[in-house]
């Protein structure tokens, strides 16, 4: 295990180490889960044109999908588990690259990052837009909207990549589990 949270943490500072102080600004708005607001009500939209009969079907399955995923990783496994986050890490100080605030102070997130929030959520997410539009090419597009906004994480010095991969696969998880809660809802609805 020692040797596995090693590897982890090498892999995270070389990650990290690409980065520039002027991207950090941009880094930090788009780690904001309020930044991709449109984009979830792009979705929403498109699940509405798609799905209109059972519109809130599918919003009950991806909000139970999302709450879950935020909850095993926020509420059982950071508590559980109480691996620090790069930005807490004794060792990793002075190494590892953290971003700025606009009020000059650096961005640290909470204490404990495994696993990430911000990684399952999305994945989450992605995962249900996935299988509800069935390979479209905006279902790809939110596996790389995911992506993306889990690497601010490991950017902005705040989780390990081990947090995200973690992160990635409860989201994932859930994401399959609120899709079947859709249509587990959906075909009691019909048979009514």
């Amino acid at each position: 295990m020692e040797q596995l949270i090693g590897w982890d943490k090498q892999l995270s500072v070389f990650i990290n180490s690409f980065h520039s102080p002027s991207l950090d600004g941009a880094m930090l708005m788009m780690t904001k889960t309020s930044f991709w607001a449109p984009l979830y009500f792009v979705i929403l939209y498109f699940i509405y044109k798609k799905q209109e009969a059972y519109f809130w079907h599918w919003v009950i399955g991806v909000a139970v999908a999302v709450a879950l995923s935020d909850q095993i990783t926020s509420a059982v496994f950071k508590p559980l588990f109480e691996r620090l986050r790069p930005s807490h890490d004794p060792s990793l100080e002075g190494i590892i690259h953290l971003a700025k605030t606009n009020a000059g102070e650096l961005y640290r997130g909470g204490l404990y990052g495994f696993a990430s929030s911000h990684a399952a959520n999305s994945f989450a997410a992605a995962m249900f837009v996935f299988l509800l539009f069935k390979r479209n090419f905006y279902s790809a597009l939110v596996f790389i909207w995911a992506a993306f906004l889990s690497y601010t994480r490991i950017y902005l010095g705040v989780h390990f990549a081990g947090d995200i991969l973690a992160g990635s696969i409860v989201g994932l998880i859930t994401g399959c589990a609120g899709y079947r809660l859709s249509l587990f809802l959906i075909s009691k609805t019909a048979r009514k």
